[in-house]
């Protein structure tokens, strides 16, 4: 039996993506946080320092020189930005990996760099600037404000919404980025609406081998956050749209022209209806990929099949093979279920 190695045992995206490929393969997790490692689907977990930490990379080698998995996969920015750079030592030990360029890594967990690329390249995207000091940070609120003052600030590593903040007060914004000693790791923005959808895809040596639409309709505790963003999708639906697809697929060849392992586009769309691309989830799949594998649409076993052994879905469509508007609701402490909005009409008596 083959066996693959999981980062981030315990924590929800690796979870979703431990229950989606099954048991063909023996799963070996590793993570950070004990207490989550023992929710863990791994049928054994090693505990390693944060990804950042001194003493990661030889305890994930001491873990990987005694388990001697055929495949490892992470599903955290910040680690797969550091699996990145040891890359070819992973690969040379007889581990696999299936992933994008590290220079396509780093342009992507770097929002900036994304954003950069994008507005180089003449794709539609918020008007975006790094705030490095407090004048740009003016600057910033001169020119990119819209018709109420406001500004979006972000941190430009990170997800889950880190640092997010739409606001109209300049001492609010300084103390904001104090708050988070953000000079030069922040980025502002035009506000776009809060219309949202991501297009999850995967590649193979330039490519594409199927991707899925969803959007987000709404996000868990957004109301306990100054931006409303939260990256816990509450309730998420299939959806087909040829613009997305297109702008999806311009914003990954601006950056990759190679593409290769798994891209997650995050648009949001502007005030004119054209989706704005915000962000690549670069090499992982989102948290709510279980909704794909259980609608039928298994990306982490076609990934896997195809990085453990070269073997490729068979689809009538490599682009939105799930059917539209079935959607997928999540709470705290409860089972997400599979519905549509006609099974939701006919169960609940709407207002």
């Amino acid at each position: 039996m083959a066996k693959i190695l999981m980062g981030g045992a315990g924590g929800a995206p690796t979870e979703n993506v431990i229950k989606s490929i099954g048991n063909e393969e023996e799963i070996i997790g590793i993570g950070s946080e004990p207490f989550d490692m023992m929710m863990s689907g791994a049928v054994r977990k090693y505990q390693v320092p944060y990804a950042v930490e001194p003493g990661y990379k030889n305890r994930l080698f001491d873990i990987i020189n005694k388990e001697k998995p055929d495949f490892a996969h992470f599903q955290n920015d910040v680690e797969i930005l550091e699996i990145s750079k040891m890359r070819d030592e992973i690969i040379n030990s007889g581990t696999k990996l299936f992933m994008p360029s590290h220079e396509t890594i780093c342009n992507c967990v770097d929002k900036g760099k994304s954003a950069q690329i994008w507005q180089k390249e003449g794709i539609i995207i918020p008007k975006t600037m790094r705030i490095n000091n407090e004048a740009d940070l003016k600057k910033a609120f001169d020119t990119l404000a819209d018709d109420k003052g406001s500004i979006w600030l972000r941190a430009v590593v990170g997800g889950g919404g880190k640092g997010a903040l739409p606001t109209d007060n300049y001492d609010f914004a300084k103390m904001w980025i104090d708050r988070f000693n953000g000079w030069g790791d922040f980025t502002a923005a035009e506000l776009l609406t809060k219309d949202t959808v991501t297009w999850l895809s995967i590649w193979y040596e330039g490519e594409l081998v199927v991707a899925q639409t969803r959007s987000r309709n709404s996000w868990n505790f957004g109301n306990r956050t100054l931006s409303g963003v939260t990256g816990i999708t509450r309730v998420g639906e299939t959806i087909s749209d040829e613009k997305v697809n297109e702008v999806a697929m311009n914003s990954i060849q601006s950056i990759d022209k190679k593409p290769h392992g798994i891209y997650g586009v995050d648009m949001t769309y502007d005030r004119k209806g054209i989706p704005n691309p915000t962000e690549i989830n670069i090499s992982r799949f989102f948290t709510t990929v279980y909704f794909f594998t259980k609608a039928g649409l298994n990306m982490p076993k076609i990934y896997k099949d195809i990085a453990l052994y070269n073997k490729f879905p068979c689809l009538d469509k490599k682009i939105n093979p799930l059917p539209d508007n079935l959607l997928w609701i999540r709470g705290m402490d409860r089972e997400p279920i599979l519905t549509t909005r006609q099974e939701v009409e006919r169960e609940v008596d709407l207002i």
